[in-house]
């Protein structure tokens, strides 16, 4: 008895119909275009990621410090 879907990597049969479907709905000539934006995209992406990894800056800290001396 098979109790749940059995979900792997796809096998060359299904990148084919894949493929396939891809060119069918975009046509052949849009492929490089697509694919060169998913590019822009993910390296747009990843500099998006490490300018999130840099500590933020506390202005407010040193603005609050000024204003309780004062």
């Amino acid at each position: 008895m098979l109790t749940g879907l059995l979900i792997g990597r796809p096998g060359t049969t299904e990148i084919l119909i894949i493929a396939g479907i891809v060119v069918l709905l975009f046509g052949a000539s849009k492929i490089p275009k697509l694919a060169r934006s998913m590019g822009e995209a993910k390296a747009e992406f990843q500099r998006g990621l490490e300018e999130g990894e840099e500590p933020p800056e506390d202005d407010e800290d040193e603005d609050n410090v000024a204003q309780a001396g004062a």
